[in-house]
């Protein structure tokens, strides 16, 4: 795992740091004279696949990591980013709010019932780091991203387990790169900017979406899909927002 700083678009400036997240003097290294962090995590490569036991790696990079952006008096923002999974999952999940949003957090003890891992290791990785940087007064926004739509997505991705829950809840969210990565941009810059963002710029909501993710997901299964003429009108209303962030965007472009 990599630790990447002073990121520039001249290559002469840019400065490229192999840091260990499990390695607190390796953090304090790569973090020495920088003025802001943009931290995520991605699991260990040899233990690639979330289970009962990523939570606490995560847990634990989250605090060194954290701890680090406390010792080190240049840091002025840290943007961490977690994930939807962090938000969503409720043993009340039928009968909440009419919609929810940041304020929410996942349950941990529903996540473990159900082996929702990622779910767990998100929620509790980053309620560590917000524990921390209140007490060591670090100024933290959380970035509370969808599913990330990349070209290699499959379905062994984490987030997809309970998928057709998120569905059928209306809270099954996802999100562009160019958009999570104008997001971590405007709420880095703008010095409003507070506490966590719901990141997302798609909900899938609609049979149709849901066969065209199934199809990129899994193209051999394709077949077995619903190739109905009605299909595309079964909707499910949306029960999720993002207008912390959108408020925050278009008050940043303005």
């Amino acid at each position: 795992e990599n630790l990447f700083n002073g990121i520039s678009a001249d290559s002469n400036k840019l400065k490229i740091f192999e840091s260990d997240p499990f390695d607190y003097h390796s953090i304090i290294d790569a973090l020495r004279g920088c003025s802001g962090l943009f931290y995520t995590f991605e699991p260990p490569l040899d233990q690639p696949n979330y289970d009962e036991y990523m939570a606490d790696v995560e847990v634990r990079a989250a605090h060194n990591v954290l701890e680090a952006c406390a010792q080190t008096e240049t840091i002025d923002k840290v943007v961490f980013t977690s994930s939807a999974t962090a938000v969503v999952w409720r043993e009340d999940r039928k009968t909440i709010e009419p919609e929810i949003d940041e304020i929410h957090w996942s349950d941990v003890n529903f996540c473990r019932k159900f082996k929702l891992w990622h779910g767990i290791s998100k929620t509790l990785s980053e309620k560590t780091a917000w524990a921390l940087a209140m007490d060591r007064g670090v100024n933290m926004v959380s970035i509370n991203a969808g599913l990330l739509m990349t070209h290699d997505l499959t379905i062994k991705h984490p987030y997809l387990r309970g998928a057709a829950e998120m569905y059928e809840d209306g809270v099954f969210v996802t999100v562009d790169l160019g958009f999570l990565v104008d997001t971590h941009i405007c709420v880095y810059e703008d010095v409003s900017s507070f506490g966590r963002y719901l990141c997302f710029n798609h909900t899938i909501n609609t049979q149709h979406d849901a066969v065209q993710l199934a199809q990129k997901l899994a193209p051999t299964a394709s077949s077995s899909l619903p190739q109905s003429d009605d299909y595309g009108k079964i909707f499910i209303e949306q029960k999720i927002s993002n207008k912390k962030l959108n408020k925050l965007m278009v008050d940043f472009e303005a």
